[in-house]
């Protein structure tokens, strides 16, 4: 019976830690130290134009296309539009709904009417949405240099 115990704990604790971890790292090795809540991120924007920062967000939308883009939700009713350094690498299209932690730049941004009809394109929105987008935004928008993705 000992030596089953032992057995079983051997093999059991490395499969749990596995388990437990479910995470995706993407771009350069960045870690979760640090990073910000979204609170602690608009707040650290709010006189800026742009910085270097690291935080942590759920992702809302991922670009169906490749996954050349993610929207990260600002718990605020806003979101931060986040791709990724020098196209790079590309997260999962089905990444939705999983918790992001990015580091890189964030910066504010006047987005072209052109290209936030390309993002809603490539976000699977119909062509009455896409045709519903007359004006230019200003935006934060992230580049990332890395991102870490893992289910809650």
């Amino acid at each position: 019976m000992r030596k089953y115990l032992i057995f079983m704990t051997m093999f059991s604790l490395p499969l749990i830690s596995v388990m437990a971890q479910k995470t995706e790292k993407f771009g350069a090795e960045i870690n979760e130290k640090g990073a910000l809540q979204p609170v602690e991120f608009i707040q650290e924007m709010d006189d800026k134009i742009e910085q270097e920062v690291k935080f942590v967000g759920k992702v809302n939308e991922v670009c169906q296309m490749k996954g050349c883009w993610m929207t990260l939700d600002l718990e605020n009713g806003e979101e931060v539009m986040v791709r990724f350094k020098d196209y790079a690498f590309f997260v999962p299209k089905n990444a939705g709904g999983k918790t992001a932690v990015v580091e890189g730049r964030a910066y504010f941004d006047e987005v072209s009417v052109e290209t936030l009809r390309h993002y809603a394109e490539d976000a699977g929105k119909s062509q009455e949405e896409i045709e519903a987008i007359t004006k230019p935004e200003m935006r934060l928008s992230f580049v990332a240099d890395g991102v870490i993705l893992r289910e809650e």
